[in-house]
């Protein structure tokens, strides 16, 4: 999965990673997260030789919702029967997966997986925007304003509209992926402000909005995944390992790190799966990076800190008279 996904309730306390420093489960299972979340785009990539993008996010969509399933009926997980909750997370179902999923996988014929791994790290960006200027649920200090234009210019270094050609394949591919990191802006800021009060259990929102985008993929399935494959034993564990792990398996560990470590360090995930994705696109396909790319990736982590409020501007001190 590209990001940490939405819960529809914090319900683990804050705490301190010094604090969990002895558990060397949750470590692992954070790094983890990094190494099967950043290996998404690996995976997308390799899937692409033997199927449509359009399979590809069927799939995954299909084994996540598979194995979350099992995993909520081995945890005895309740599915709540207001149908207004049911309303809501059938547009987080929507917007967080089926969206979102199709999108990268339509990018990723047009451009490298290490770009579109760099591109998903611009998530915190947008869900700052959509957080505070759509759904009014938070408020941006100067600094974090800032930080938001840092992110962007990033972005705008990354995409290269300068350079010619720009404006074919590779531009449309990277739009793409831009329009995926919105949608996933627009879901966390869509459950904190309509699902947060409703308390629904971590596992139980998990399963309810994968598993209604299975429901739409289905019914989707003439038009997105009715067309001939050509399977081989990499397109198949690299299409396992998208859905089942990076859409499924890996949440459960992404719950266990949110409750040892508490939210804030947990989302430091996002510096490390574009690392991951560059390095397995660079050894593994032989993929090449641009000078602007890896620059416009250090200015974006750059806004993403000043947004998350990791690093902050200096104050400037006033004289006294």
């Amino acid at each position: 999965m590209s990001s940490a996904p939405p819960s529809a309730s914090v319900q683990s306390p804050e705490s301190s990673p010094a604090l969990s420093a002895g558990s060397r489960r949750i470590t692992l299972q954070f790094v983890g997260m990094g190494l099967v979340w950043g290996a998404s785009f690996l995976f997308m990539k390799v899937a692409l030789t033997g199927v449509s993008f359009g399979q590809v996010a069927w799939t995954r969509i299909l084994l996540g919702a598979l194995t979350l399933g099992i995993i909520a009926l081995a945890t005895r997980a309740k599915l709540p029967r207001n149908p207004k909750i049911w309303m809501h997370f059938s547009v987080i179902a929507i917007t967080y997966c089926v969206i979102p999923y199709s999108l990268f996988a339509w990018s990723e014929q047009y451009i490298s997986s290490s770009l579109a791994s760099i591109l998903n790290a611009v998530t915190p960006i947008m869900t700052a925007l959509m957080a505070t200027l759509l759904f009014r649920v938070e408020k941006l200090s100067a600094g974090q304003v800032f930080g938001i234009a840092v992110g962007i210019l990033g972005v705008i270094i990354i995409v290269a509209p300068w350079q010619a050609g720009a404006l074919v394949g590779d531009w449309q591919g990277q739009l793409a992926c831009i329009g995926a990191v919105t949608s996933y802006g627009f879901s966390f800021g869509y459950l904190r402000k309509f699902l947060t009060p409703y308390q629904v259990p971590s596992i139980t929102a998990a399963f309810m909005y994968m598993g209604i985008a299975g429901v739409i993929m289905l019914v989707l399935t003439p038009v997105v995944a009715w067309q001939p494959v050509d399977l081989d034993i990499w397109v198949v564990l690299s299409l396992v390992g998208l859905g089942a792990f990076g859409t499924g398996i890996v949440y459960i560990w992404n719950m266990n790190v949110l409750a040892a470590w508490g939210p804030t360090a947990t989302s430091s995930v996002t510096y490390i799966t574009p690392v991951v994705g560059v390095i397995l696109g660079v050894l593994l396909l032989s993929e090449s990076l641009g000078w602007h790319e890896p620059l416009g990736a250090v200015i974006v982590f750059l806004g993403i800190l000043l947004t998350q409020k990791r690093l902050r501007l200096p104050k400037r001190s006033v004289p006294q008279v």
